[in-house]
């Protein structure tokens, strides 16, 4: 187990670099809002449906798509028991605080972060797995994630989720993969490159907005920590110990378990700051549980790995 938690730990902290970077950015001013705003833009409508692509381009497996589906229970029972969670615990009479709070233990980086880690550890195994849950993260971020953080029911629309860029990205992968459609050696080479841009950019992203973070404010806020332990500590264990009696081992068990364990999604600074919603405590949110994870995520994924074995 200590060799699996070195090598997970290595490909967190290289990610951390690379946040890093970001950091560099942005108090060196070599990146802005609206630069960081056409890199998110980049990396949604481009560099995320390409690796998700590439990943499905190979030879058709019955036990790959067995676990594609399993990812997809796995992740809706995820997210409705952290729905009925943070209804329960988050009822602050400040409504902005409430909506930001319920939204960020609910919603994992399980894009930004997750697929990278998918990358470095499992391979294009993990981002197969890892798209079944990005599936159903989009769905219910942009239905029950909308309606949290706008308060408004009108908010939702059906546009917003059709043409949602990480779910046709998914799509397209799954005709290839299921359909078995051949693509040509220049094509799928192309596609590639451009889904590297994956791993680099959302982490540069994370860094930049990590910058403008008043740690010390974060630090201070107490009800952050009881959002922050569910979602790094207490939905992560949880959810090894469901799957591990539900029979579910190996790169599937791990794969899931990346999803579960990372930080409070960089959706949550977007849509806090879209509907006006406390848009510093989101901030705050994701760059501090982002920072915490980097103690968090190895050990998690190191006894996911462990457990899977030997169980």
């Amino acid at each position: 187990m200590i060799a699996d938690l070195w090598m997970v730990a290595q490909q967190v902290l290289t990610l951390f670099i690379l946040i890093g970077v970001g950091v560099f950015c942005q108090k060196a001013r070599v990146l802005n809002d609206n630069a960081v705003k056409n890199l998110a833009n980049l990396v949604l409508y481009f560099a995320t449906p390409c690796v998700i692509i590439s990943s499905c381009a190979r030879e058709f497996d019955a036990g790959l798509l067995k676990g594609f589906l399993v990812v997809i229970a796995a992740a809706l029972v995820n997210h409705f028991i952290l729905i009925g969670i943070a209804h329960a615990v988050f009822r602050d009479k400040e409504e902005s605080r409430r909506r930001v709070l319920r939204f960020s233990t609910i919603f994992s980086n399980a894009g930004y972060m997750a697929i990278p880690l998918q990358q470095a550890i499992l391979g294009p195994t993990g981002v197969f797995y890892c798209a079944a849950y990005v599936i159903v993260f989009n769905i219910i971020v942009w239905t029950y994630g909308v309606v949290c953080m706008s308060g408004d029911r009108k908010e939702l629309s059906l546009r917003r989720l059709v043409v949602n860029p990480g779910i046709i990205g998914v799509l397209i992968g799954l005709v290839v993969f299921i359909c078995r459609i051949p693509v040509p050696g220049v094509v799928l080479s192309a596609v590639q490159h451009v889904g590297n841009l994956n791993t680099p950019i959302p982490m540069i992203i994370v860094g930049y907005y990590l910058g403008q973070t008043n740690l010390l404010a974060a630090l201070r806020d107490r009800r952050g920590y009881v959002c922050l332990a569910i979602r790094l500590l207490a939905m992560p264990a949880l959810a090894l110990g469901l799957l591990l009696l539900c029979q579910v081992r190996g790169d599937l068990l791990t794969s899931i378990m990346i999803c579960v364990a990372t930080p409070v999604a960089t959706a949550c600074t977007m849509f806090a700051t879209r509907y006006e919603c406390n848009p510093l405590l989101s901030v705050n949110l994701v760059s501090l549980s982002t920072l915490l994870s980097i103690l968090t995520m190895p050990v998690f994924i190191a006894v996911t790995k462990y457990l899977g074995s030997v169980l």
